[in-house]
């Protein structure tokens, strides 16, 4: 695939062909006459080439992007929120403005219709995405008219985006697994794993237990999977399960929490006077996290920087505009693993 950094749109409007025509052209997908796509190809290269006049190329209009994060009380999402407030700011001067919209979780049919409304007045959106149908069609429609989608924290399958912006989730699982395995020493018994989505409706989560399964399975038979329960990233809920996993499995080991709700999973492990002795891994480093960390309450915490995903997902959409980056290019972040030990 050839990438171009003008809007398909544009390029659609000067060519005289359908939006369609020159999406498949780009993506060198058949069925597009030879003549037809070198004129495509030439008009893209004269849009490249040709700043308006009087006006640099880098200051041809101003731009908007729209972020797209579930609502409720996860603090790792209000600090990807804050992020983008944060780095919005800056964006101002250079005629670029950011918003972010915190819709419904786990709701499929509200992040798509968001999508919808959103793709008529964006230039570019940067999603959580909902691994589901009807969110990957929206998406797809953004693309036919020549908008950007970036997916952020959470990839989607098939999708014609842009980029994607997160951990690999399912490295970051096995990490989650090779640190129980080592952390139980040798003990044998269960351990349970806690969601965020319903049904595991982000891909993120999917994957992260794919790998934390894939690595007891492969290196600690000690260690049997006790089951999943979902908390939907709500701390209150997170509370509710864990007491019912410490009534189900008065012998558990560990509990790795793949979402959000950690407040309530150390809550009850403190109240029931069992912190410390059950291994307690999760995610994201927050002003709740290192608490935990410090107190013992919680083992290992896997981090991903949330500066780094939100600068890197606003540079794909500023780069298929074709505009400067606000910093050096930055690539996929990196799983970082702290203890109470060597916190940021």
């Amino acid at each position: 695939m050839r990438r171009t950094r003008v809007r398909l749109a544009d390029v659609a409007r000067e060519a005289g062909v359908s939006l369609a025509t020159v999406d498949r052209v780009v993506n060198e997908r058949p069925g597009v006459r030879r003549r037809t796509a070198d004129h495509i190809w030439d008009t893209i290269q004269r849009l490249e080439s040709a700043p308006l006049p009087g006006l640099p190329a880098a200051s041809r209009c101003p731009l908007h992007f729209d972020v797209v994060l579930p609502a409720g009380p996860n603090t790792f999402m209000q600090n990807l929120d804050n992020q983008v407030v944060a780095l919005g700011r800056e964006l101002a001067s250079e005629d670029v403005t950011v918003t972010c919209h915190r819709i419904e979780g786990f709701n499929p049919a509200v992040l798509a219709t968001t999508i919808r409304e959103l793709g008529e007045t964006s230039n570019g959106l940067a999603i959580a995405a909902l691994e589901n149908p009807v969110v990957r069609e929206a998406v797809n429609l953004l693309a036919e008219r020549g908008i950007p989608v970036v997916t952020l924290v959470c990839d989607l399958s098939n999708a014609r985006t842009v980029g994607y912006v997160g951990l690999d989730n399912r490295a970051a699982g096995r990490t989650a697994g090779y640190l129980m395995g080592r952390f139980a020493g040798g003990r044998t018994g269960p351990v349970a794993l806690i969601a965020g989505s319903i049904g595991l409706s982000y891909r993120d989560h999917q994957e992260r237990e794919l790998g934390f399964r894939d690595a007891l399975y492969e290196h600690f038979g000690n260690l049997t999977i006790a089951d999943r329960f979902e908390d939907l990233d709500d701390f209150q809920k997170g509370h509710e399960q864990t007491n019912i996993i410490l009534d189900r499995f008065p012998d558990l080991l560990g509990i790795y929490n793949i979402g959000g709700g950690t407040r309530g999973i150390a809550a009850a492990l403190k109240e029931r006077g069992v912190a410390g002795r059950v291994i307690f891994i999760g995610h994201d480093i927050t002003r709740f996290t290192r608490q935990f960390l410090i107190e013992g309450v919680m083992d290992a915490v896997i981090n991903q920087d949330v500066t780094h995903e939100v600068t890197a997902a606003l540079q794909h959409l500023l780069a298929f505009h074709g505009r400067p980056l606000p910093s050096p290019r930055l690539g996929q972040p990196r799983i970082e693993i702290f203890v109470r030990e060597n916190m940021p």
